[in-house]
């Protein structure tokens, strides 16, 4: 029973953050079209299971060759003890030092994804991208990130860092649904929502790019016939945009 009313959460969730979130989505769209068209590059980071939105978009069927995860590995899932992605996401300096070693250059865009959008981390990330000429895009709660204060020590949260700030619409603490008897709520809704809503973007993007006559670099599934050699290409042609190989 009430995986199912998650499941109708989640679907409500997703819906009312594209209806209320069109205009960041168009100019997000538009942004990263624009730096594609520039042959600058485009960046996704998060911490933790907020860096899942990083994992989702880059090298897989369908999506944006020129889209480069940041996945520093003590800010991922894989770290153990995981607990220590917790101290080092408020560590000061360090999200300077990703950006810095990461192959991030002015005119390129970044994507930062925290749902509390108030760890040191990714808030550090976007101020010194910002100073640095690059366009930053975040996703995270803003009823989250309106209850908390900030880690960082600047004392902003990610949506006052941002050139655009999409809401994922989800509740404080990322745990949308309360079962009798329990007294934690569960159902985390910010995956989901974020996953959604940045394929969207990417999509509509790729719309914008073939409007304009420009063929994305977009990816062949490698187990159908011919898809090693259209990827290939993309890798020699947008070789300078690509950070993962």
């Amino acid at each position: 029973m009430y995986g199912k009313i998650y499941i109708s959460k989640v679907l409500e969730t997703i819906e009312t953050a594209w209806k209320t979130q069109q205009d960041a989505i168009e100019t997000s769209a538009k942004v990263i079209a624009d730096t594609i068209k520039r042959k600058d590059s485009v960046f996704v980071f998060g911490c933790s299971h907020a860096g899942i939105l990083a994992e989702e978009v880059f090298y897989r069927t369908g999506g944006l060759a020129i889209l480069n995860p940041i996945l520093f590995s003590g800010l991922m899932l894989n770290t153990r003890p995981v607990t220590m992605t917790s101290k080092l996401e408020r560590l000061p300096g360090l999200g300077k030092i990703i950006l810095e070693d990461n192959g991030v250059k002015p005119g390129d865009t970044l994507i930062v994804h925290s749902n509390s959008g108030r760890n040191t981390v990714p808030v550090e990330m976007a101020e010194e991208a910002r100073k640095m000429g690059v366009y930053v895009i975040g996703f995270t709660s803003l009823q989250h990130s309106n209850s908390v204060t900030s880690r960082a020590p600047s004392g902003k949260r990610l949506f006052e860092v941002c050139d655009t700030v999409i809401d994922n619409c989800g509740v404080p603490g990322d745990a949308a649904i309360t079962v009798p008897g329990l007294s934690e709520p569960m159902g985390p809704t910010s995956t989901a929502v974020g996953a959604s809503i940045i394929n969207s973007i990417v999509i509509e993007a790729v719309e914008l790019l073939i409007a304009d006559g420009i063929l994305p670099p977009v990816f062949m599934s490698a187990n159908l016939d011919g898809g090693d050699e259209h990827n290939k290409k993309i890798f020699e042609e947008y070789a300078d945009n690509i950070f993962y190989m």
